[in-house]
């Protein structure tokens, strides 16, 4: 039966149902025709959303989007401006930095990408950077978001994978880093061939790094008020979104004197429309959780991996791989849904520690939405700047590349992710 629900799912899909409706449809199903009575997913559709981890999710879609709006943004770009503008590649630069100080404010790795094209990427091809290496490096660079806390996808992968958010926050704190690191370096190879410019004539004294950090005081102090108080108890996962909800309307409103009537009720549009997108695929997502659990197939796929291979590392590399080729063609949030009440159990009986599995996964399958065919981000950058699908994929293989290798080294080696989690809690 999971087998005939999963081709109608597929079948669903390809014939262009939206996600949420394909899950529901498809999943429904089992309850009509298989041993359970339809009264159970009513039930299990409505227990999905009494969940008070859960409330971290809208929160922080609002709080993003807030932060947007209260003048946050542009005093990150100018940071960041400062910070790297003075390097090969300019804009371009700009850019993957704007990226890493926006993993602490937007949790939406699609959300920083249409900002990004939005403000950068005109700026970036009036400076003759072409189209599809400008797309290349807001998409791939909206990634970092993934990992740095607060991950709207690290939120999602914990509640349903019954794994500490706290530690799966602080522990995306290392690897962001490193992917901004490995995304630079490779703006940097082609910026150096292709002649891209720095966007600053020389580097920037201490004093104009300090005054740009002293601007953007606020949005830095963000993250790490947020871990501060996880860690210390002062508020939950859940609570920390109606402290970012807070802290943006104060800074925005108080602070930097930008959120206006208008541009609050802009932002509660947006974050309706995004909220209830997530909430109804978790909903019929539930209904599809319950009818995996009652086939048995965490248990038969966690014998079936442990027949493949009793070694972790090659156990990760596989997973690795069926992630990268589904991130492909479904969106990261559905692959989160689905897949982590499964996988979770099987890592954890093979030895591999939650937390590092979930930064690993959620860098893998977020990725999926910077590749084609069906890539969000990817779409939403080229849709917004004009730019063939194409030029898009041969300009962003050097970073889909740098990406793989820093998941692989992720894997190799562990501490890495779990250094930071391990010596705060």
């Amino acid at each position: 039966m999971t087998a005939t629900v999963t081709f109608l799912f597929l079948g669903l899909m390809f014939l262009g149902m939206p996600v949420a409706f394909a899950i529901g449809t498809a999943a429904f199903l089992f309850y009509i025709f298989g041993p359970m009575p339809p009264s159970i997913a009513v039930q299990k559709i409505v227990s999905a959303t009494q969940s008070f981890p859960l409330l971290a999710v809208p929160l922080f879609v609002f709080a993003g989007h807030l932060m947007n709006e209260a003048g946050i943004t542009e005093r990150l770009i100018r940071l960041a401006t400062v910070l790297t503008g003075w390097m090969k590649g300019g804009l371009a630069q700009v850019a993957i930095a704007l990226s890493a100080l926006m993993g602490g404010v937007s949790g939406s790795a699609v959300a920083d990408a249409a900002m990004e094209a939005r403000i950068l990427g005109p700026a970036m091809l009036e400076r003759r950077y072409s189209r599809g290496f400008t797309c290349a490096v807001i998409s791939v660079g909206s990634l970092i978001t993934a990992t740095i806390p607060p991950s709207i996808g690290l939120i999602l992968y914990g509640f349903l994978g019954n794994v500490s958010i706290g530690r799966l926050f602080v522990a995306g704190i290392v690897p962001g880093l490193l992917m901004t690191v490995f995304l630079m370096a490779t703006t940097y190879i082609v910026a150096v061939r292709r002649g891209y410019e720095p966007e600053l004539k020389k580097l920037p004294a201490g004093r104009e790094v300090l005054l740009a950090m002293w601007e953007s005081k606020w949005a830095l102090l963000f993250p790490i008020m947020l871990i501060v108080g996880i860690r210390y108890g002062l508020f939950t996962p859940s609570e920390a979104g109606a402290f970012a909800v807070a802290y943006a309307i104060v800074i925005g409103a108080f602070v930097h004197r930008q959120l206006k009537w208008h541009s609050l009720y802009g932002a509660l549009r947006h974050s309706v429309t995004d909220t209830g997108m997530i909430m109804l695929i978790i909903m019929f997502s539930a209904m599809l959780g319950y009818m995996i659990t009652l086939e048995s197939v965490p248990q038969q796929a966690t014998s079936f991996l442990a027949g493949l291979t009793s070694n972790k590392y090659v156990l990760m590399v596989l997973l690795v791989a069926f992630l990268t080729v589904l991130g492909m063609f479904l969106e990261s949030t559905v692959i989160t849904l689905l897949l982590t009440p499964i996988l979770v159990p099987v890592i954890t009986r093979l030895g591999i520690d939650p937390v590092h599995f979930g930064l690993v996964m959620m860098t893998t399958v977020t990725l999926g939405g910077m590749t084609p065919p069906v890539g969000v981000a990817m779409y939403t950058v080229c849709g917004m700047l004009n730019c063939p699908m194409d030029e898009y994929t041969r300009e962003a293989l050097p970073f889909l590349a740098a990406v793989i290798l820093l998941v692989i080294v992720m894997i190799l080696f562990p501490s890495l992710v779990l250094v930071l989690p391990d010596l705060i809690f």
